[in-house]
Order: C-alpha cells, then structure tokens, then sequence
C-alpha cells in the first residue's frame, strides 16, 4: 500500500512500507532540474546537488561522508531534466539519523567561497570526463536537436563558463525559487512505521521559510534539428530522435512495449538485424524519455565511420517496417512478459521503490497499483501498438552525430518524413 500525507505547507510525504526487508531508502526530491534553468545558469541545479555535499552550519564535508559510513549506510544523489534527488539508505534502526543528516543537508548548507571555488574546478573536471565520452555526448546533443531552444536541450552539467560565474547569492536565490514546500516530496519505502515517518518529516522536514510558486516553463516542441559534433574518435556515434508521449499518456505502456520490440533488448529488431545479422555495431538500442509535457524516443548505434549511413539506412527501414506492418502476436506476447518481469523485479529493491513512488508524486501526481499496471500491460493490443508505430514514425525527426566526419553524410536527411 502506498499512503501519502500533505503537510499545510504544502510538503508531500509518500510511504510504502515493505515489512519484509530491514532496510529503509529516503529521498528528499525536489521538482528542479535543467528544465528549470536558463542559458545564464544552465547547470546550477547540478551545481547546487553537489554543494549540499560540501558542509553545514553544523556538519563539515567530511563530517556528512562519514556520517553513513559509520553506520552501514549509503547516501548519494542526482540531477535529472525535471527533478533533483538526495537519497539514503540505511537499516530501519538508523532512519532517525538519516532524516537528521538529509535535513541539515537541505536547510543548512553554507555554500562556503573556498568550498564553492573547489567544487567548480571538480564539476569541469565532470564535464571534461563527460567530453571524453563521445557515446555520453551524443545523447546530450540529439536532446538539443530534440528540444531545439528549450531548456529540456540543455546539458544537466551545464558550461564551464557559466559554472565559474556561479556564486553563492545565484545558489540561493535559485533554491529560494524551487526549494520550496509545494515542489518538494519526501519519499520512503522499506521496513516502516507510517506514523514515525510523518512525525519525522514534520520534525525534520517542514520547516520552510521560502514559499514561492515555481516558474512556468514554456512547453516544448520537438523539432526536427540535425547536428554535428566532429570529434578526433575511432567510431562515429548516431543518435534519431522522434516525438514520443508524455507521463500520464494512456498509450504509453504501449509505447514502452513498442521501445523493447524497436531496440529494448537483445531480441529487438535494432539488436538483431544491425549487430546479430549485419554485425555493423557492438553496441546498438532504442530509449524513450518522458517528461511532463512530452517525451522523446531515440535510437542510438555506434559504428565505424564508412558504415553510419549502412546503419542509418537499416534503422529507416526498420521504423518504416513497423510503421507499415506493425508488431507480431510473438512480438507482443514476449513484450508484455519482459514489461512485467522488469516491473517485478524492480520491486525487489527499497531504493527503486523509494524511487517510483516519488516521481509518481511528484511529477504525475498519482499513483497505480501493481495490478492497474499489469492490467494496463495485460490490455495492449496489436493495433494499439501499430496505429501508435504509424503516428509516431510518420514524421520528420532529428538527428545527431558525434565523428571524425566534418559533415553528415548527404544521403542522411531529417528534414524529410521517415515513413
């Protein structure tokens, strides 16, 4: 069971309690990340992440680093498009502690000059890892030609030049914006007492002073960009990109159903036609990306220079034949089972629960149980997935290329309708 509780400041609580397991995972989410940002301080919402890490009024760097050491536990977190996270694991004995530590984490951060100096030169050093990772780049890159002028095209990294303007006055303004209650939701699952977990929070956690309303985002439009970046690589790295759905779509099971036949796993069409039967690339595969407002499917190959537009040509052809034809009965059976046994084993981890719960909250405001999914999956049917293939592929789409190439082959046109 899945319970939520709202604070009157507008702080969302939700808690699944697995008696089960000894462990418990915490997350303090927060609805802000590079979707939130501006060319002017693209990469503070991973800038901030980083800095909580870096000292309280109470605790110092390395004070919060030993703090679950010393107990058995793990703390981390993450940026993503639309939301940031700071999660913990820990034995049920210690969840008191570690809502001590993540709440001192949250309110208290100096943002110390001399901290803030070195944490700088550690995100570029990020970002310089980052460039070196051209299959990691081109992900980036056709999200920018995706989301041509919209943040959602941004790097969740940012630019080395706006990060060294950044200073401690930007980190707090930017969190008096976005780190309020209403735009904030403490997520738990694992081993329990519901009643604990609200007072908890209350103590630990609803204690904002800052009560702004978020900005509006403009909504996004995908277009149909293709971009290069020329890089000195031993393979050339292809990303298409194509409208997908956003959350809460009532065709996106059927979606996520379609991305495994596309390029899921190792029985997809991607897999087996361009790595199994023509041996064109190691690594080849389809993902879709969904966001509040829209979403985007994308296929990914890496091969060496002479073959991209082998490689291009053979994905065409693929997303046409599934335009055309749509899936077979084979096709469906397996992907409704692979969909389950992921939704299955998934459950199997606290975190990953902590973790489904929150975005549902957060960023679709509604929860499913586990039979509405399965039913949801169970319900998918041949022409659902076709007329979704035949919508979704008959249209222009973006393109993106990291290679030793200084031009996208002629033959390559994203301009022109796929299907």
């Amino acid at each position: 069971m899945i319970k939520t509780h709202r604070y009157a400041s507008g702080l969302r609580l939700v808690m699944e309690k697995i008696p089960s397991v000894r462990s418990v995972s915490i997350g303090v989410w927060i609805g802000a990340g590079s979707k939130h940002e501006t060319p002017d301080n693209n990469g503070i919402s991973h800038f901030i992440e980083h800095m909580l890490f870096k000292g309280t009024t109470t605790r110092s760097a390395r004070d919060i680093a030993e703090a679950f050491d010393s107990i058995g536990g793990h703390l981390n977190a993450f940026t993503s498009k639309e939301c940031t996270c700071y999660y913990a694991k820990v034995l049920d004995q210690h969840v008191e502690y570690a809502f001590d530590v993540l709440s001192d984490m949250f309110f208290n951060a100096t943002f110390s000059e001399e901290e803030l100096e070195k944490e700088k030169n550690v995100v570029i050093e990020e970002l310089h890892m980052y460039e070196d990772t051209p299959d990691d780049v081109v992900h980036d890159l056709i999200a920018e030609a995706t989301y041509k002028n919209h943040s959602l095209g941004y790097n969740i990294l940012g630019r080395k030049e706006v990060l060294q303007k950044l200073t401690p006055e930007d980190l707090r303004r930017y969190m008096d914006q976005y780190y309020t209650p209403e735009n904030t939701v403490i997520a738990v699952a694992g081993n329990i007492d519901e009643n604990q977990m609200i007072r908890l929070t209350e103590t630990y956690f609803d204690r904002f002073k800052n009560q702004h309303k978020p900005k509006k985002q403009p909504l996004p439009r995908v277009t149909s960009e293709h971009l290069l970046k020329v890089k000195d690589t031993e393979q050339a790295h292809l990303c298409i990109g194509l409208e997908g759905l956003p959350l809460g779509d009532s065709k996106l099971y059927a979606l996520i159903l379609l991305n495994n036949i596309l390029g899921g796993s190792m029985s997809s069409r991607l897999f087996q036609q361009i790595r199994e039967e023509k041996g064109l690339a190691y690594s080849v595969f389809s993902y879709h990306s969904c966001f509040q407002e829209t979403g985007s499917l994308h296929i990914y190959a890496g091969t060496s220079v002479h073959q991209v537009e082998q490689v291009y040509e053979l994905c065409t052809s693929i997303l046409h034949d599934l335009a055309q034809n749509g899936v077979t009965e084979k096709e469906l059976r397996n992907g409704k089972e692979q969909l389950k046994g992921h939704l299955m084993l998934s459950l199997e981890s606290t975190n990953s629960r902590m973790s489904r719960i929150a975005r549902n909250e957060l960023l679709l405001n509604r929860h499913l149980t586990l039979d509405q999914i399965v039913a949801g999956i169970d319900a998918i049917t041949l022409d659902d997935v076709h007329q979704l293939a035949s919508r979704l592929f008959k249209q222009k789409h973006s393109f993106a290329l990291v290679s030793p190439l200084e031009h996208i082959p002629d033959s390559i046109h994203p301009e022109q309708l796929l299907v």
